[in-house]
């Protein structure tokens, strides 16, 4: 009996629970309490859940952010900000998270059935543009406060800071790719039952160490630390805006709570299960079979949330913008899609005079402003 117990404890020590139910053990095979637990409802839930509902991001996601990408090589043939640029690398960013989804779609209904190459770099890709998609929207809320907060230096080094921001992106992807090193070097299928599931699997004595570092570092670089820098960029902004007597600061105040309250809604809940499954592979503390099965479908549910930024980014970040909606409408009446009162210049051609100065001649602190 004191055996048993025994081992039930060392295989305790040793279990991860995936958001889709597979109890796995660092080296991925099951574990002993992992077989008392039957997670195929946990499973069939997902399968049923998860593909429409990606799909569907999918398709809404991918309509906004091909619109801004659109829209700026059609319209910008320079791009002449900051935010402009962070916004074109952004829509990049989401298109590319995007692709991902409709994999993930068909592995929760059917299985894994893509080889290990593309799991590698399926998973590899969304963590990519996890980070870099966390990244550039910190960018966008420092430049921000650069242009309102500092107007003065702002429009004094407008020349400078753009060409730093091309440096800036780059560092950002880099970056994203470094992030993304775990997911290159740990991700693969693993058979469950009859079906293969894409997941990180972490080998050795210390695949529980490694787990919780990955996880630490998800948290901390997508969400504590832009969400620390976007809180305080917004709330210094805030306070600027207060003090100034422009008739657009209360719409400019407005939405930039509708971006840090969605931000939060969508990041946060999501985070919070990761801490949470990295406290379970520091310390077991939910052994009860129906209590995983909560958190694991409480874990599908927020982890889905989340992946709703992504189309979300284009509505918050670009089509709140007058100037960006006015260059959409143009852009449909030039292709016939929107009703027109005159004659348009052919979309690739220079534009008119008077619609070259409604397009480029806002300054970036009334873009700013407008958000």
């Amino acid at each position: 009996m004191a055996s048993t117990t025994d081992m039930m404890t060392t295989t305790s020590q040793n279990l991860s629970i995936d958001y889709d139910g597979v109890p796995t053990t660092t080296d991925g095979e099951y574990d002993y309490e992992g077989l008392m637990c039957d997670k195929l409802s946990v499973r069939e839930f997902r399968g049923r859940y998860e593909p429409p509902l990606f799909w569907l991001i999918t398709i809404l996601g991918g309509l906004g952010n091909l619109a801004v990408v659109w829209v700026y090589i059609h319209f910008r043939h320079r791009v002449k900000t900051m935010t402009e640029i962070y916004l074109l690398n952004l829509a990049v960013a989401d298109l590319l998270f995007l692709c991902t989804l409709p994999l993930w779609a068909a592995e929760a209904s059917q299985g894994w059935s893509f080889g290990e190459g593309l799991c590698r770099v399926n998973l590899a890709l969304y963590k990519v543009n996890l980070f870099s998609g966390m990244l550039l929207l910190t960018c966008i809320s420092v430049d921000r406060y650069v242009v309102i907060v500092q107007t003065t230096k702002a429009q004094n080094s407008k020349r400078q800071r753009l060409r730093c921001s091309k440096q800036v992106c780059l560092v950002v992807w880099l970056l994203a790719m470094v992030l993304a090193l775990p997911e290159f070097i740990f991700a693969k299928p693993k058979l469950t039952e009859d079906k293969e599931y894409c997941r990180m699997v972490y080998p050795g004595n210390k695949g529980n160490h490694t787990k919780i570092f990955v996880l630490s570092l998800q948290v901390s670089m997508g969400f504590c630390l832009p969400f620390l820098i976007m809180g305080f960029c917004y709330c210094v902004i805030i306070c600027t805006l207060l003090k100034t007597r422009k008739f657009e600061k209360h719409r400019a105040m407005r939405v930039i709570l509708v971006v840090v309250m969605v931000f939060v809604f969508t990041q946060l809940p999501h985070n919070a299960v990761l801490v949470v499954e990295a406290t379970q592979a520091t310390n077991i503390t939910m052994t009860d079979c129906e209590q995983t099965k909560r958190f694991d479908v409480v874990g599908q549910l927020l982890k889905s949330l989340a992946y709703t930024h992504a189309s979300l980014n284009p509505l918050l970040y670009a089509f709140i913008g007058v100037r960006f909606r006015k260059d959409v409408v143009r852009l449909l009446q030039a292709y016939h899609c929107w009703p027109s009162k005159g004659q348009l210049s052919k979309v690739g051609k220079p534009l008119s005079g008077s619609m070259r100065a409604s397009v480029m001649s806002d300054t970036d602190t009334t873009q700013a402003l407008s958000l």
